[in-house]
């Protein structure tokens, strides 16, 4: 019983790491080139970053969402299997 409470907890945080990796990544890969953008030109501007990756961030949502949803989801059913296993 322990073991596998200690399994789902793991779980839950390699679910967590595989949810916000991507969205992570993409947006420190954008504000590096953005800042090497900025580097270069000179343009010391701070809101700069801020529209792209607000827009990588959606289009981010958008194209990975469904792949989000189903693993969230799939993570949620096992816990409330799991909670259903203990209450027997």
């Amino acid at each position: 019983m322990e073991g596998r409470v200690l399994a789902l907890f793991n779980e839950a945080i390699l679910v967590a790491f595989k949810l916000s990796l991507p969205i992570l990544l993409s947006s420190m890969v954008l504000g590096l080139v953005i800042s090497m953008l900025q580097a270069a030109t000179q343009i010391q501007e701070q809101t700069l970053t801020f529209i792209p990756k607000v827009i990588l961030l959606g289009v981010m949502l958008i194209v990975l969402g469904p792949w989000m949803t189903r693993l969230s989801t799939e993570f949620i059913a096992e816990v409330f299997r799991f909670m259903a296993d203990i209450i027997k």
